[in-house]
């Protein structure tokens, strides 16, 4: 038997079998049916640090390639200078300082093999693959590093790794937001790319996301029938967050933090207004702080409407206008969370999301087993909604009926 180290124990490699560790998984999922069920995440990730030697190779400028790969050891510093690793919790889950451990067969693309299984156990038939790494890319203090390493992880991304997965696996691929221009060079070579449904923006950022200089970039996503995703993230470095003394109160204040900041921005500017036609989703910052932010800006909209002139309705129904991922889902009042659902229009807006392989990732089970949905809601959160929005076909005449049945089924 083979063994492998964490530092701490010796493990058996066999243990360390993505298939395996989702034993629980895959054994919830049967007993619920969810292969009857269209099920899409919309927010899944890999380690893409792990294939710098792959990516980094696809940059166009050599003085920042040379640069690059010199620095391809640190991994994730070599992006963002000083971060520190608590997202992995310190060691103490033995698939993250493990996961390279994992055997998978020769001649395909890891992160593909390593997809495809724990989607299998999860019952899930698509998600959408992000970046770890790269979610901090938006502190880079060089925009133009930012430009070519976004550059490189997409043509590698759209090359090498979704073509592999067999349409199961999509993108909404990673723009370097400092640059407008480049930004738009990537929505115009990539966005007709098999697999991408859109463009990510990191909003672990100080980039003010209704600048004039970004109309011509949302322009072209909205004219391609792309969409518009802000993904967040946690930032210690970030001014306001440190006096706190723990990163759970940076992981708890951080995503919500910079989504509130950027979806207020985008709304009260009259966004929703400019690009009516342009899906937004706001990823990975949970749901609590949607019924907040949609009383406070209505509250000040009411009394200071004269600063919003390009609105014609109230901010919050703006944000019911967009779309929302679900994870993490904060399941503490259930009562709470049934006010949240029905404030943002769950039914059609929200989107399932596990976060997998992320430490804190929800089953698809986050979503069947709340009493409160009807079956219709449950089948549009866990896959409906995205079905429609990126337009998906079903895998079997099931979920083609039930996609049928609830007005989500997308013809050609």
């Amino acid at each position: 038997m083979e063994l492998v180290s964490d530092g701490e124990r010796r493990v058996s490699v066999d243990e360390l079998n993505t298939t395996k560790l989702l034993a629980h998984a895959a054994q919830q999922a049967q007993q619920r049916k969810f292969d009857d069920i269209m099920i899409v995440d919309v927010d899944a990730h890999h380690y893409e640090n792990e294939n710098m030697g792959e990516i980094l190779p696809f940059m166009e400028n050599g003085v920042l390639k040379q640069l690059a790969m010199a620095g391809r050891g640190f991994g994730r510093r070599m992006l963002v200078p000083g971060q520190v690793g608590y997202q992995d919790m310190g060691g103490r889950v033995p698939r993250y300082p493990l996961r390279g451990s994992e055997k998978v067969p020769a001649g395909g693309q890891r992160d593909i093999t390593l997809g495809l299984r724990w989607m299998d156990a999860m019952s899930v038939d698509y998600s959408c693959l992000f970046p770890t790494g790269m979610l901090n890319i938006g502190l880079h203090p060089q925009k133009e590093m930012e430009a070519d390493l976004c550059w490189a992880y997409n043509r590698w991304l759209t090359e090498k790794v979704l073509p592999e997965s067999g349409g199961r696996i999509f993108s909404m691929l990673t723009i370097p937001f400092q640059d407008p221009d480049e930004a738009l060079r990537h929505v115009e070579t990539f966005g007709e790319c098999k697999g991408v449904t859109g463009f990510m923006v990191t909003t672990v950022r100080h980039n003010p996301v209704h600048d004039n200089c970004y109309m011509k970039v949302y322009r072209a996503m909205e004219e391609r029938g792309l969409a518009l995703s802000f993904h967040s993230g946690p930032n210690w470095g970030e001014s306001v967050f440190k006096s706190c003394n723990r990163f759970i109160s940076v992981h708890a204040l951080g995503f919500t933090f910079y989504n509130i900041l950027h979806l207020t921005n985008w709304v009260v500017n009259g966004m929703g207004e400019r690009f009516p036609k342009l899906p937004v989703i706001w990823i990975e910052a949970g749901l609590a702080w949607v019924p907040f932010l949609m009383q406070r800006l209505d509250h000040e909209y009411m009394m200071r409407s004269s600063e919003c002139p390009l609105l014609k309705k109230k901010p919050s129904d703006y944000m019911r206008d967009m779309y929302y991922s679900s994870q993490p889902m904060e399941i503490q009042d259930m009562k709470a969370m049934e006010c949240t659902f029905r404030m943002m229009n769950a039914e059609t807006q929200l989107l399932y999301s596990s976060d997998y392989p992320h430490w804190d990732f929800d089953l698809p089970s986050t979503i069947s087993d709340l009493p409160f949905l009807s079956e219709k809601a449950k089948h549009n959160i866990l896959g409906g909604n995205a079905a429609r929005l990126f337009k998906l076909p079903p895998r079997n005449e099931k979920q083609k009926e039930n996609l049928k049945r609830f007005g989500n089924l997308v013809t050609a």
